[in-house]
């Protein structure tokens, strides 16, 4: 199991939302041949990997999230014809390609949950989490759904609730259930023999619960921050309908499948309890790798957030390559989270450097290179569930899920010919991959100088991280391995400040800004950085 060829440590994976990539037929939708169309563009950005979120069958309730048949392809995507020379294109050029795996739950739509409700006693009457009511008609136990409110809901044929850690629309799939774990892994089997590299996992904490739903605890007083205030089901602490220990159990047997073929990468999202992710990922049983929100929710861009994560949650586990991300397709855009407004260039090319030059399999969300911020929705074009239900407060994940803007004077930004399912924005369009590609100052521009930086220092893609003490806005580690030791120093502020560089720092292999060195001190303007041979 250990001699199989690791390419994923210190990959750079481009994450592809279809919906919003490019559209080739005009329905406004992204779909497969539009993501053919653009694989030259993603190899050109020194991607190893494409990640696909959800192209399979689905009623759209929760975009995709919500698969109504595992093994098809939606008809708005294309057919399996596409997705078939999709893979073989993308081989083509030298690129991975995983696909999104959404096993935790169904669609209610899905042949097999159809079943199950008919009946407590069909073949597949035990595939869901189904529970009595209280006495009373009320809930079985007080466990929330992500998306607000309890999650269980009434089914009058089965007279029961049924769980489900979503939209009520998402039945929760059993794997205390041996049929349906086998199930579920059948369904990487007949991926993988259609040539994908990999999954990620969609919600990997949560595929087994509490069999005996024992009532969550609350989150404790002391431990609550403004994030969990803004939503009710994070005042718990899910321990029972998620992140249980014998999900591990379940992790094992997703690794056991990835290993009956050569060089294939599982890797999961672990939400809530972050800690969870050792029991999870790593070695040579559990999933390969992993990641955590502790970066995607973070809104300070703070030197003390990226410490944390390597010093307080990944330094116990050394068997775990992590991965490392800023964005992705729930997440408020990076720029916005740490800058605010409708863009900063100078922003975007330095959390892009510090993606690169931390440890781990890097996850890039598309947008990302050109330095989007998160688009601003007036109510009717909400259409994520999240937004739905908080809107004006929480606008939901519609924002970062726009589509993508390939040209800036085109109406439909390049996207589509016709009215794309979510609006462009004018300040998109000023950043369109078109009215970068030819300028050398650009966020494209920088972001493939910083991919083809970490390809050509290995210390960069597999090196080891330490920390170094700074003061203010300073961000300062070394990255040392395969031969080389480097020093990363960036400031995060918006006002110049300068760093002693310690004794022996040797000259610079990448500047960011205003970088300037006079003897053994580096003098960074704001949001400026620089990487030296150390």
């Amino acid at each position: 199991m250990g001699s199989k060829a690791e390419w994923w440590k210190g990959a750079v994976v481009y994450q592809i939302y279809p919906r919003s990539f490019r559209d080739t037929n005009g329905d406004g939708i992204g779909d497969l041949k539009g993501i053919e169309e653009k694989l030259d563009y993603v190899a050109g950005l020194g991607a190893d990997a494409i990640w696909l979120s959800p192209f399979y069958p689905s009623p759209n309730k929760d975009f995709g999230y919500d698969v109504s048949d595992y093994c098809g392809i939606a008809p708005e995507m294309g057919t399996m014809a596409d997705f078939d020379r999709l893979v073989a294109e993308t081989h083509k050029r030298g690129l991975k390609l995983i696909v999104d795996q959404v096993l935790a739950h169904t669609s209610e739509q899905h042949q097999w949950f159809q079943e199950s409700q008919l009946s407590a006693d069909n073949p597949k009457s035990d595939w869901y989490v189904w529970a009595d009511a209280k006495e009373d008609g009320t809930v079985p136990n007080n466990w929330l759904s992500a998306f607000g409110g309890p999650a269980w809901s009434w089914n009058p044929i089965r007279r029961q609730y049924y769980h489900h850690k979503f939209l009520k629309s998402q039945p929760k799939l059993n794997f205390h259930n041996e049929e349906v774990v086998a199930a579920c892994m059948d369904v990487l089997r007949f991926w993988l023999d259609r040539g994908v590299d990999g999954f990620r996992l969609d919600v990997a904490n949560a595929y087994l619960h509490d069999a005996t739903l024992t009532d969550n605890p609350p989150l404790p007083m002391d431990k609550r921050t403004f994030m969990d205030w803004a939503h009710a089901p994070r005042l718990q602490q899910h321990i029972h309908d998620a992140n249980t220990p014998e999900n591990e159990w379940a992790m094992k047997r997703v690794r056991a499948v990835m290993e009956e073929y050569d060089e294939r990468l599982a890797f999961g999202e672990f939400s809530e309890r972050q800690e969870m992710l050792g029991l999870y990922a790593g070695g040579l049983e559990r999933l390969h790798t992993g990641y955590t929100f502790h970066f995607l929710e973070d809104w300070s861009f703070e030197p003390p957030v990226f410490r944390a994560y390597y010093e307080e949650l990944l330094a116990p586990l050394a068997d775990l390559f992590p991965c490392v991300t800023f964005s992705n397709h729930d997440i408020v855009r990076p720029v916005t989270r740490w800058g605010g407004g409708q863009g900063d260039d100078a922003l975007a090319k330095l959390a892009l450097t510090i993606l690169v030059a931390l440890k781990g399999t890097v996850l890039m969300y598309q947008g990302e290179e050109l330095g989007l911020p998160e688009t601003d929705l007036d109510r009717q074009y909400i259409k994520d569930p999240v937004g739905d239900l908080y809107f004006p407060w929480v606008k939901g994940r519609d924002g970062c899920r726009t589509p993508m803007p390939w040209e800036a004077k085109a109406e439909g930004a390049g996207f589509t010919s016709g009215t794309p399912w979510l609006p462009i924005p004018d300040y998109h369009k000023a950043r369109a991959a078109d009215a970068q590609a030819g300028d050398a100052n650009s966020v494209l521009a920088h972001a493939k100088k910083i991919v083809a930086l970490r390809k050509v220092h290995p210390a960069l893609r597999l090196g080891d991280i330490r920390f170094l003490d700074t003061e203010s806005k300073m961000l300062a580690f070394t990255r040392e391995g395969e031969g080389e030791t480097l020093l990363c120093v960036f400031n995060l502020g918006t006002e110049a400040a300068s760093y002693a560089l310690p004794e022996g720092a040797g000259e610079a292999v990448f500047d960011l800004g205003e970088a300037k060195r006079a003897g053994a001190t580096l003098s960074l303007g704001a949001r400026a950085g620089a990487i030296l041979k150390a």
